[in-house]
């Protein structure tokens, strides 16, 4: 049984506990073609473990200390009473870039699945959930980045309806091999 909870921003430790990392066997690279993009998988010479809450500030713990949280969600799956996944949504926040300063969009800033539960449908309640709340607030498009490394969280939101309006180079400095991509989901 998977349930999903709005939970408090004062969960983020706990939240926290899900691991975000994942195996990079493959990449996608864009291409601009009909006037948007074609993703063209390759496989990677030595696979490697990509750990987005390694980079020191940038997991849960840290969010707080660039933003205000105050018009955020938090979101947590719980199966057979575990937690098993989690989503994070920033709407209305100065200093997210990503929400381009409209009050009609939400970014959905993170989504987590532990590693043996993924694939069987908690990422997807968290991105209904997600959406839904977005909605509520009044959002006509949820936003999200991910990176041309992360070929499943790619599929993933392909899935849930998303359209790749970006693939950005040179975004990250210290990870230029990485592009940034920018997925679209209209709410209404």
């Amino acid at each position: 049984m998977l349930e999903i909870r709005r939970e408090p921003l004062s969960a983020l430790e706990e939240y926290a506990t899900v691991p975000i990392a994942f195996e990079v066997r493959s990449v996608f690279d864009a291409a601009e073609a009909g006037g948007g993009f074609e993703l063209t998988e390759r496989p990677v010479v030595a696979p490697y473990l990509k750990d987005h809450d390694a980079i020191p500030g940038e997991g849960p713990d840290g969010w707080a200390m660039h933003f205000d949280l105050a018009n955020w969600a938090l979101f947590a799956a719980w199966q057979d009473g575990r937690r098993a996944g989690g989503a994070a949504v920033a709407f209305d926040t100065p200093g997210v870039d990503m929400l381009e300063g409209r009050r009609d969009l939400a970014v959905l800033w993170d989504i987590r699945v532990r590693p043996e539960v993924r694939a069987q449908g908690v990422g997807t309640a968290l991105f209904v959930a997600a959406g839904a709340w977005a909605r509520a607030k009044g959002c006509t498009e949820l936003k999200v980045e991910t990176q041309n490394i992360d070929v499943p969280a790619c599929r993933f939101y392909a899935r849930q309806g998303c359209v790749l309006a970006e693939a950005n180079r040179g975004v990250y400095p210290t990870l230029p091999h990485e592009v940034q991509l920018i997925w679209r989901k209209p709410l209404r």
